[in-house]
This record gives C-alpha cells, sequence and structure tokens, in this order.
C-alpha cells in the first residue's frame, strides 16, 4: 500500500467538467480515480458539473456554479439572486462576451472550498483546469495538474477553419484562457502528461522546460472494452466514436473519404454521437449526398457502446490532432482493426498494431478504408495486434502506479524545500 510516513497517501482530484461520456478528461477521472483508490490511496474527488459519474465509494464534492453549458438548458439567463455570488457574475459575464470562463471560476470556488481542508491531503492534483485557484493552492500544499494536451493547438485549427475576421475573433476570444492556463503551468513543481508527444508540443507552447514533465500514458478500461466472439462483423461497417463539430476532431476529413469511397464501394457508417442540430457536421453530410450511409446513435450506454464495437469491419480515428487519442485504444481492446492519422500522439498509441494516414488527408484515408474493407485477412491480423497491444502496454493499473511516483516525488521535494 503506498503510505506517507502517516499512513496512505491522500489524494484531492480537482476536475473542473468530467462527464467520462462526452471526453477523454472525464474517462481519465473516472479510470484513476478508481486505480488510485484499487492501490490504496485515500482518494476525493472535486468536481464541477455534470456528475463525473464516479464509483461510489469514492467520495466527491460537486461545486455549484450556473451551469450555463448544460445541454438541457444552454446558456440561460441567471435568475438576480443567483448573480449577487460574484463568483456566479463573473461566469456570467464571461459566457455574455463570449468566453470560456468556467476554468476561472472553478478554480475560485476550489480554492474557496479547499483553503479550510487542506490538511487532509498530502498533493493536490488538477485534470487540466490550470486555473489562478490552482496557483493559489500551490502556495500552501503539493499540487500537480495532468495536461492531456495543449488547448494551443484546438485554438490554432478552429481560428484556421473560420474565414472571416469575426469568426476569427470569437476563437481568439473564447481561447482567451490560454494565458492563464500558461501562467498557471509554469508555477507548478510537476506536470503529467499522457504522451511524449504531448510533452514536446505542451513544452513548446507553454514554454515550460521538459524536465518538469513526466510522461503517463493512459490506460484502457478493459473490464469495460473486450471482444465480444459471437455477434458477427458487419461487412464493410466503419464506426467513429466521435461526432464532435470541433474541426479538431477531423469529421470533415473522413466525410468527404466516405463521400468518394462510396463511389466504387459500398460503405455504412456508424458514428457513436450525435451532431449539433444544423451544425457544420450536419450541414457537411447533406451538402456531400452520404446521409444514407451515415448513422448517428446518439448517446448510448456502455454495453451497446461495446456491441457496436463488436459489429464493425474497421473503426477509423480522423482527428487532426490528440494528445493521447482514447478512442484508438478503445477500439483495438474491442480486437477492432483501427485506422488512425498521425496527428500528435496517436501513433505512439497505434504503434505497428494500425494503419497510419497524414490528417486532414481524406483522399488517404478513403484509400487505407478501401483497402482494408478489400482484405479481411489482414483486418483480423491487425485486430489481434491491436488488443495484444493494449493488454500490454495500456493498463489503468499502470497508469495509477506511474502517477503515484510522481505524487511521492512532488511531496519529496516539497518537505526538502520547507525543511531547507
Amino acid at each position: 500500500m503506498p503510505q506517507n510516513d502517516y499512513g496512505p497517501l491522500r489524494v484531492c482530484l480537482l476536475s473542473y467538467r468530467s462527464n467520462p461520456h462526452c471526453g477523454g478528461q472525464g474517462v481519465y477521472l473516472k479510470n484513476l480515480s478508481r486505480a488510485l483508490k484499487d492501490l490504496g490511496l485515500f482518494v476525493e474527488v472535486v468536481s464541477g458539473p455534470p456528475d463525473p459519474l464516479l464509483d461510489d465509494d469514492i467520495p466527491m464534492v460537486q461545486l455549484p456554479c450556473l451551469d450555463l453549458y448544460n445541454p438541457e438548458d444552454p446558456f440561460r439567463i441567471p435568475a438576480l439572486k443567483e448573480l449577487l455570488d460574484p463568483f456566479n457574475l463573473v461566469e456570467w459575464i464571461g459566457v455574455s462576451t463570449m468566453g470560456f470562463p468556467e476554468l476561472f471560476t472553478f478554480g475560485l470556488r476550489a480554492y474557496q472550498y479547499l483553503r479550510s481542508r487542506l490538511d487532509r491531503y498530502d498533493i493536490i492534483h488538477d485534470n487540466q483546469s490550470l486555473s489562478y485557484g490552482i496557483w493559489a493552492i500551490n502556495k500552501r500544499l503539493p499540487t500537480i495538474a495532468t495536461i492531456h494536451h495543449p488547448v494551443t493547438v484546438d485554438r490554432k485549427i478552429a481560428i484556421q477553419s473560420v474565414f472571416s475576421t469575426w469568426e476569427k475573433m470569437k476563437q481568439w476570444r473564447w481561447y482567451s484562457f490560454i494565458g492563464m492556463q500558461k501562467r498557471v503551468a509554469r508555477s507548478l513543481p510537476r506536470i503529467i502528461t499522457v504522451s511524449k508527444s504531448a510533452k514536446e508540443d505542451i513544452s513548446r507552447d507553454f514554454n515550460i522546460p521538459t524536465k518538469k514533465f513526466s510522461t503517463v500514458p493512459n490506460g484502457i478500461n478493459t473490464s469495460l472494452f473486450y471482444p465480444i466472439s459471437e455477434i458477427e462483423r458487419e461487412k464493410n461497417r466503419v464506426i467513429v466514436t466521435n461526432s464532435a463539430d470541433t474541426p479538431l476532431k477531423g469529421l470533415f476529413f473522413l466525410f468527404q473519404a466516405v463521400a468518394e469511397l462510396s463511389k466504387i464501394q459500398d460503405i455504412q457508417v456508424t458514428v457513436v454521437g450525435e451532431p449539433k442540430k444544423d451544425g457544420d457536421i450536419a450541414k457537411l453530410v447533406r451538402k456531400l449526398g452520404i446521409g444514407h450511409r451515415i448513422r448517428f446513435t446518439g448517446r448510448i450506454d456502455d454495453r451497446e457502446f461495446v456491441r457496436q464495437y463488436a459489429r464493425a469491419t474497421v473503426a477509423v480515428v480522423p482527428s487532426v490532432y490528440e494528445g493521447f487519442g482514447l478512442p484508438v485504444g478503445e477500439a483495438m481492446a474491442c480486437g477492432v482493426p483501427v485506422i488512425s492519422t498521425t496527428g500528435g500522439a496517436l501513433p505512439e498509441v497505434v504503434g505497428n498494431a494500425g494503419i497510419l494516414v497524414p490528417p486532414a488527408n481524406s483522399s488517404a484515408l478513403a484509400k487505407a478504408i478501401g483497402e482494408l474493407l478489400a482484405n479481411p485477412l489482414k483486418a483480423q491480423d491487425l485486430g489481434l495486434a491491436g488488443y495484444r497491444r493494449v493488454q500490454k502496454h495500456f493498463t489503468w493499473q499502470k497508469a495509477a502506479e506511474k502517477t503515484v511516483n510522481v505524487y511521492r516525488e512532488v511531496i519529496d521535494g516539497h518537505r526538502r524545500f520547507r525543511s531547507a
């Protein structure tokens, strides 16, 4: 059991928005908290909305906020009494001026909640909020952060994807929190990141020496993602597990590839998720005339998710950039052959167990998909290789063990500094 001088290590995980069904940060929080707990640590989570759906034995405090990004009531107008809270007022003003203030206000609320409770923990672990509140906590207790990938990449791609000056200014405003994140990240004693590629990119864009990073690859929940042999794979069926309209995720290029490939080959695409109504992706599907080939599942539960993988001939990850690429690992864990771009850290996850193509290249995607659909023996071999690679390299137990080593290093360094 990992211990300090007084018993099991006591960890507080901070995460500002962490639904495990909507993004990698939520998956990270849910699985890392479970794995740390299984190693014998005391783990408590302080979270923003929505409910991160943690296991019942992991205590969690959900900090109240306006929750203006709730899909059931997005961008609602707060009641006057809500705006009497200064944090709520800052949040409302930020959203009203096209910013994303949730990171900033979550950090302030986290500091307000924790400042009288810091003696409960040995270390604070922030899940990429990098707010000034985290900076303040670090002044009083050892604090580290995980940065999954540099949001500077998201900003660059988002700005490049729009053409009018007004739209570019809106993107700059939305990502105005990046300056805060850079300053806070530089102040922390140690940063965990999930791949070598992410480490190099964050080091460059945030101006942080690489020696301050620890690379701890994500795990894959193999009790959830696994092959289902009794379900037969359907011919020419492609699965993609990302329906986001954000340019970073590359659906634009995948759908162009599908339109190109469909001229010579029957192909059906299952997209796990739902696009924005009348958003860019929905408009693209109509423009390309491929609506009869695309099926969006909407939100589905974990059991149905794995069954969708089991039916697929091939999984495609068309992202322009990923700091790690959980969808790649999840598909591989299910024994599905993978075609992935080389964006960011994806080659580190795929290794030689899949087909890699350049990012933002619809022709290369179409060629790779066509070749794999036409070669079932190669597809079978890649599916098996991917399954074995996940079992060997990407488990949450290994990720937790490496994370505990980082905790020990930072706590010991803090003690040496205090005693000097």
